[in-house]
């Protein structure tokens, strides 16, 4: 007897094991490893993953697979391993590991029917339930509920007259394309268009064109190409001469947009200088780690291309990962171009059918590039030559919901299998990886001028306090506002970045200083005045804004802080000539939205891009000159231990995308902490300086890369429930370390209520403590009953970047 070893689709610590499953006699040949199946599991059907196929099992009475949900295995060898790794590192469930590597058009939609056993005692159940099944066996779920009679229906479940069902079904169709075809050889229809009457010059213009053409043809195609009708073609098939099936084709998100062949370019000998370890590395087939450190508009990306070049002419495969918000159109077209149709592209801008026809590809080994986000580090590659990491220092690669793994390291952990290299690249690269660098654990290879040998961009930092005390009330310093008109008088494009999105942070009372605050959650609401509501952005609350105060009811109510769309106003009275592009999540959330805004901007249809992070990276525009940040200061002054490296990583970057070309560029940085040396360094672009300064306080406070780092966050409606188990844990846990360790808390969260659930925290800090990965799954599997129970939430992150 065959059996299949299979971890089902119910994540939850009783089930997060294999269970043994036999394979009936017509499966036995079907069934591999890392396929998709699926078993009954208790009353009902779910989804499973094959993880072995052995021989015998310790049970005696095994329940058989119903049936395969696949005909090639979706997982191969080395990513059913990696699920072990990923388990263990982020110390998730096995289900949530298979999920997370595969694209969501695989996750199982779960169907519940109520099913008639036997017609023949339709008689015996209560009128109502017996009206329903009149005229037919099974019932949806919801028509059920529907009636109110639910205790009735499990009533007649017990009795044996009903059954309940559970379907899996997919969650996305291949899609399919209507093709016509000749049934017969040229000659035969030589000879048939002979017999065809001679009014029917339309059908044999048709047999004309498949004599010269044989192949199938899409039916849409062959309409508008001969200008004929449906009726024409219905003819020839009932006639035998044509047929008709379906075939199956991709979704391509890119097939209406023409892409130039590219050449690679002559490097320049910083280039050649640094991608000689590379090379050396992929002919050697060794697993190494590179750091590309580079200036902004240094030629990483050429770089990046060269080595793939490589690879691929070796016969294998690579994956290109870049963060989310810069994986422009202007990035695709730059692989696509040097690559063309052996480049696969995987991102959250894509439909759910268009990211699984992508990764079908993958799959199907008719590509041999991935060029995606986080995610498209588990594309399914089986010889894989190279893994680069562009902007390697993006908070974007962390997954921030179970499995909270970080790209970089299942990047470095897939690359050890496949003895590849793995090159990070980054202007301003996290501190965790410089310092790598710098202890000889990753090669650090440098790119320290631009590609064209101009100088970076002149940074001016200026004190808004100073401009207030001149009587400046306005967002733009005098400064900013004189060159910006000056930009527009020369027809050169500007930048300008702002880190928040709605029109003002939040509304007060002037008078009593209410401030309008989330009912949800412990965060005041933003104001959106396009549709003239305040949002939370944390639970997604909405609310009409008050004409009057809550609280005193004074009229005084007024908008404080600045958004994107106030700045968009702002400039709209200032400098009514300027045309504006605004990108934020607002104007960017429709499909192709993004694609569009930033196509009519480099066809300078605008002078003055407006925008949050999204523009802060990977924008190469000729006749960008002049980047303005009207607020420098908005991310420093977070709870968190990365603030100043972020705010001098976003600076950096967003200093980046000025005079990249011929023409020179500036950049003006506006500021209340001017003296900050994350605000005054970004200024000089010193990104070693900055490294020195930073690593000093991380050091004083025991902070990576000097420590490790996890976060346990409890959360429930009652406070002091929340208070009690944060503190349990907090004590289980310091009595399972060594002295060496630190543990702050429990405190109550920066944020400390989201969503009507209180907040709170305990951060450990250490450097190896041998105990802690078994002490901080005693928590999570003591307290996973709870969260079914009391809705009691226990989150452990083992590398957090977001401490908020």
């Amino acid at each position: 007897m065959t059996i299949a070893r299979v971890i089902v689709d119910v994540p939850a610590k009783q089930t997060d094991k294999p269970f043994d499953y036999a394979i009936p006699v017509p499966l036995q040949d079907v069934i591999k490893p890392g396929m998709r199946v699926i078993v009954p599991f208790g009353p009902r059907k779910v989804q499973g993953f094959v993880i072995s196929i052995v021989s015998e099992s310790s049970f005696a009475k095994l329940r058989k697979i119903i049936e395969p949900m696949d005909i090639e295995p979706v997982l191969n060898e080395e990513l059913l391993d990696l699920s072990d790794w990923l388990t263990e590192q982020t110390l998730c469930y096995k289900i949530s590991a298979f999920q997370v590597m595969l694209p969501p058009a695989l996750k199982a939609k779960y169907e519940k029917k109520v099913k008639l056993v036997d017609r023949g005692k339709l008689n015996h159940l209560p009128e109502m339930i017996q009206f329903l099944f009149r005229d037919k066996y099974v019932l949806k779920w919801d028509e059920a509920l529907e009636t109110g009679q639910l205790s009735q229906f499990q009533k007649e479940v017990a009795s044996g007259l009903l059954e309940v069902l559970y379907e899996v079904k997919e969650r996305v169709k291949k899609k399919q394309i209507k093709v016509i075809a000749p049934v017969v050889t040229k000659e035969d229809l030589l000879a048939k268009k002979k017999d065809l009457p001679s009014r029917g010059l339309k059908q044999k213009q048709v047999i004309d064109y498949f004599i010269n053409n044989p192949a199938p043809i899409e039916r849409p195609k062959i309409l508008s190409l001969l200008g004929v009708s449906s009726s024409v073609i219905k003819g020839l098939i009932e006639k035998d001469i044509l047929f008709e099936t379906t075939r199956e084709v991709y979704r391509d998100p890119y097939e209406n947009r023409i892409i130039e062949k590219t050449e690679p370019h002559l490097l320049t000998s910083e280039q050649s200088k640094a991608i000689q370890p590379i090379l050396k590395s992929l002919s050697e087939k060794k697993h190494d780690v590179f750091l590309l450190y580079g200036v902004t508009g240094s030629g990483k990306t050429e770089v990046y291309l060269q080595s793939i070049q490589r690879v691929l002419e070796d016969g294998r495969e690579g994956i290109v990962l870049v963060p989310e918000i810069s994986l422009t159109p202007q990035m695709v077209n730059r692989f696509k171009g040097r690559f063309g149709d052996q480049v696969a592209v995987l991102h959250s801008g894509l439909s759910i059918g268009e990211k699984y026809d992508e990764w079908r590809k993958i799959q199907r080994k008719e590509v041999r590039v991935v060029v995606g986000a986080r995610s498209a580090i588990f594309a399914p590659f089986e010889n894989l030559g190279i893994i680069i990491i562009d902007e390697e220092h993006e908070t974007s690669y962390k997954q921030e919901d179970n499995p909270r793994y970080h790209a970089r390291e299942v990047a470095i952990e897939r690359a050890k299998k496949h003895c590849c290299p793995v090159v990070l690249g980054s202007a301003t690269p996290s501190l965790e990886t410089f310092a790598r660098a710098q202890k000889g654990v990753y090669q650090l290879l440098t790119l320290s001028k631009r590609m064209n040998s101009h100088d970076l961009p002149d940074v001016e930092i200026v004190d808004m306090r100073e401009e207030l005390r001149g009587g400046n009330r306005s967002m733009f310093s005098r400064i900013l506002f004189e060159k910006l008109q000056d930009r527009i008088a020369k027809k050169e494009q500007t930048v300008l970045f702002l880190n928040k999105r709605g029109h003002s942070s939040f509304v007060m009372c002037r008078d009593c200083g209410y401030v309008v605050q989330c009912p949800n959650c412990d965060i005041s609401l933003t104001y959106h005045r396009f549709n003239q509501q305040m949002k939370c952005h944390y639970c997604g609350y909405e609310a009409m804004v008050p004409t009057t105060c809550p609280e005193c009811t004074s009229e005084h109510i007024r908008y404080f802080g600045t958004g994107t769309q106030k700045v968009e106003e702002e400039i709209g009275r200032l400098l009514p000539e300027a045309k504006v592009i605004r990108m934020d999540v607002d104007t960017t959330s429709r499909k192709g939205s993004h694609e569009k805004l930033l196509t009519a901007f480099q066809e300078e249809r605008a002078d003055i891009l407006l925008g949050t992070q999204m523009i802060a990276k990977g924008l190469d525009f000729p006749n960008i000159t002049l980047v303005g940040v009207l607020s420098a200061d908005t991310m420093l002054h977070l709870p968190d231990f990365r603030s100043s490296e972020k705010t001098f990583q976003l600076l950096t970057q967003v200093s980046g995308r000025a005079g990249r070309h011929e023409l020179a560029g500036e950049v003006v940085i506006q500021t209340y902490t001017p003296e900050h040396y994350s605000i005054e360094l970004a200024g000089q672009q010193d990104y070693d300086q900055f490294y020195q300064r930073e690593m000093q306080i991380r050091k004083i406070h025991r902070y990576p890369p000097f420590y490790y780092i996890a976060l346990i966050t409890v959360s429930h409606e009652e406070l002091m429930k929340v208070v009690g188990v944060t503190e349990k844990i907090t004590k289980f846990i310091i009595s399972r370390l060594s002295a060496e360790a630190f543990v702050l808390g429990p405190v109550a969260s920066p944020i400390p209520r989201i969503n009507n659930k209180y907040r709170y925290q305990c951060l450990i800090k250490y450097k190896q403590e041998p105990n802690l990965t078994e002490a901080l799954k005693a928590v999570l599997d003591h307290y996973q009953q709870d969260a079914h129970t009391t809705g009691l939430q226990v989150s452990i992150d083992t590398n957090p970047f977001i401490l908020m």
